[in-house]
């Protein structure tokens, strides 16, 4: 090979690097504005439902809008991104977030913000889809598992940067609807960057949410139970802690660990991953989930105890995402790829609808440490599923 041919050579594949670092940093700012986007507006629409004097069952009764509008329009979204491009399809939904976030200001009338809660969820389902199917495109197969702890991470600080923002602005006027839209805004600059490299979608094979489910189990229950975890964590965690005698503040605290752990987890497990089995990685996971939930009554008293158990607990139950979204990768691409995402957010929103009334009945049930076993059982039926899988032979599940 000549010298003009080495560099040739050496500027093309300079020039595939930064096309990859440029296709993950746009999934990344669009998942960063899927975070705030979540996290901002869940608990500013909730106060402020609560000040119009909407009752709980209705306020509950509008935020469940956001699950159900994922569940009923996301199956669509592959579809709809092979007609018009992925590119144009992600910044139409992240202007159309933007705006919603607006509007529910502009109109302040809960009959409106159902209708609206339902358009600005479908636009973030868009935006979750896609920003996971570009980053599983572009992630090297070598480090596939390392680029999802990036990209989960990211994630769960933009859940963390919702309420930050809540907390700097308040809850009131027009300051956290107008900081809520700037920011969705700004995460999703690094589009620009991408101009020309965006993954295309072709049709696939047209496989439907329950092929996915029964050809890759190990990876989409995986959703589904993170989804579970998480929401009944955040939602019932604290409720925990008030059963255990704890101060508002201290159970209140136990969430913000949880979540913590979270953020840490991610790029080592995923880093992990891309060394060994996932479909093992993620047995271990569910091990762990299920003895470290086991094991809360039994630290349940002691508050550095219990947090600590916490901060591992939770880490470990967030890698179930980073792991089964890599192991996603790896099993399926092109259209197939983007349906099987399309997937992977159906289940993760419907662990989010099952996880708050299981850990809730399971309080009801069994006082005061209901909640710690039927976190225990998702991950109990977990377990079961990577180990039936395992014993299947099958290279990807």
């Amino acid at each position: 090979m000549s010298d003009a041919e080495r560099q040739d050579e050496a500027l093309s594949s300079r020039a595939l690097v930064r096309a990859r670092n440029a296709s993950i940093a746009a999934a990344i700012g669009c998942i960063t504005a899927v975070g705030v986007g979540l996290s901002l507006s869940v608990p500013l629409l909730s106060l402020e439902m609560e000040r119009m004097g909407a009752s709980g069952t209705l306020i509950g009764a509008n935020t469940a809008i956001a699950g159900i509008a994922a569940i009923m329009t996301v199956p669509f979204v592959p579809r709809i991104a092979a007609r018009t491009g992925v590119l144009p399809l992600l910044w139409g939904a992240v202007i159309l977030s933007a705006l919603c976030l607006v509007a529910f200001k502009l109109t302040y009338d809960i009959v409106i913000w159902f209708p609206l809660r339902f358009v600005f969820s479908m636009a973030l389902g868009v935006l979750f889809v896609l920003s996971e199917y570009w980053i599983n495109s572009a992630a090297p197969p070598g480090r596939r598992g390392f680029v999802m702890g990036i990209y989960a991470t990211v994630l769960a600080l933009g859940f963390a940067a919702g309420p930050a923002v809540l907390a700097l602005v308040g809850t009131q006027g027009w300051a956290p609807y107008l900081a809520g839209a700037g920011l969705c805004l700004v995460a999703a600059l690094p589009l620009l960057l991408a101009r020309g490299i965006s993954p295309r979608i072709d049709h696939g094979t047209g496989r439907t949410v329950l092929s996915f489910l029964l050809a890759a189990p190990a990876a989409t229950v995986a959703a589904l139970i993170f989804g579970a975890v998480e929401s009944g964590g955040f939602a019932i965690l604290p409720l925990y802690g008030l059963e255990l005698g704890y101060t508002a503040a201290n159970a209140a605290f136990l969430a913000s660990i949880m979540a913590l752990g979270n953020v840490l987890f991610q790029i080592p497990i995923g880093t992990l991953s891309d060394h060994v089995d996932r479909r093992l990685v993620l047995a271990v996971i569910a091990t762990i989930g299920l003895f470290g939930a086991l094991a809360m009554p039994l630290v349940a008293h002691s508050v550095i105890g219990l947090g600590l158990l916490l901060l591992i607990w939770g880490g470990v139950a967030g890698a179930l995402y980073t792991v089964g979204l890599a192991h996603l990768g790896a099993r399926f691409s092109g259209g197939d790829l983007a349906a099987a995402n399309a997937a992977f957010v159906i289940l993760y929103n419907a662990g989010m609808v099952i996880g708050p009334p299981l850990a809730g009945g399971g309080i009801d049930l069994y006082r005061p440490h209901g909640f710690a076993f039927a976190m225990a059982s998702l991950f109990a039926f977990y377990l079961a599923v990577i180990t039936i899988r395992m014993r299947a032979g099958t290279r990807y599940s």
